[in-house]
């Protein structure tokens, strides 16, 4: 008996539609089939979406969203933040809704308050997030076990998203309602703020003529990455923790020198600068905060980064 044979044999399977078939919504559905759940149908309108459908749900037919929730135990909205609402209160006005059917969203940004028009009906909502970047490929699918999920909504629904985390390999994490925005933008600070600064550092690097600049700041980058995961801001170290003004003023010289050669250096680089500073006078407080850099140093080291923003 295949794994989807024995699957569908135990009790408690649902029958589960996605709304849309994205990169999340696509992952989530076949990792949910993998463990013996019935994926009745996906939304999928464009062609990118189709192609996702037929390679990671093969057999699941595209259906209109007010289908998929008609025929659905369980819904999982996979859609942007901003088209959340929109989409499930539009869906209510036609009554598709029903008491007892199980709503979930994948939005980091929202809890389970945007799905009131869907509770409103009866419906069990909650918001489903996993912390994980997508790549629309069968990758995701094995990288959702030990992802964690935030998991946010009434007390006696949360139970309903531990186990659908679970069966997947998954790793809840309750997040209350009102956190959800702070849960979200410490995520994405933290995740999508790294590629930019990373890719800064590359495109630096690369103008300086390293040759593969990528492999050239793997093993600083992956140690540094690994000691804040594992330690905060105990090993950090650098020209602002040792207060070394002088390097500071002189980094974004060359950084100004680069960006503003010409209009195209200035499309290229011309944002590196401004993050530096940010980034530096940051590090400036904290260091400060930790009694890292004495007072004497912090003005020395504000006065350089101020100082040469300036005169941008």
């Amino acid at each position: 008996m295949s794994e989807e044979e024995h699957g569908a044999s135990r009790p408690g399977r649902l029958r589960i539609g996605i709304v849309s078939a994205g990169k999340v919504g696509a992952a989530l559905g076949s990792a949910l089939r993998a463990v013996g759940h019935d994926i009745v149908g996906a939304y999928a309108s464009s062609e990118a979406s189709i192609d996702r459908l037929e390679a990671m749900l093969p057999g699941v037919r595209a259906l209109a969203a007010e289908d998929i929730v008609r025929a659905s135990e369980l819904v999982v909205f996979a859609v942007p933040d901003d088209e959340l609402a929109g989409i499930v209160g539009g869906l209510a006005r036609l009554g598709v809704f029903r008491p007892g059917q199980m709503v979930v969203h994948t939005a980091g940004r929202y809890g389970a308050g945007v799905l009131v028009p869907a509770a409103d009906a009866g419906a069990l909502t909650l918001a489903v997030h996993p912390a994980m970047t997508f790549t629309g490929t069968s990758l995701d699918v094995a990288r959702l076990v030990g992802c964690p999920f935030a998991i946010t909504g009434p007390a006696m629904y949360v139970p309903i998203g531990q186990a659908l985390v679970g069966e997947i390999g998954g790793n809840p994490v309750v997040v209350g309602e009102e956190d959800r925005a702070l849960y979200h933008a410490a995520l994405a600070h933290g995740a999508n703020h790294l590629v930019t600064l990373v890719a800064q550092a590359m495109r630096m690097l690369g103008a300086a003529g390293v040759a593969e600049p990528g492999e050239y700041l793997r093993p600083l980058a992956e140690a540094a990455l690994d000691g804040a995961l594992r330690s905060g801001e105990t090993l950090l170290t650098g020209p602002v923790v040792r207060g070394d003004a002088g390097t500071l003023k002189e980094h974004l010289a060359a950084m100004r020198a680069l960006a503003f050669i010409d209009e195209n250096a200035a499309e290229a680089y011309g944002d590196i600068p401004m993050s530096y500073v940010a980034l530096a006078t940051a590090t400036t407080e904290r260091a400060v905060a930790r009694r890292v850099l004495p007072d004497s140093r912090r003005d020395a080291v504000l006065k350089a980064l101020s100082g040469e923003l300036a005169e941008n």
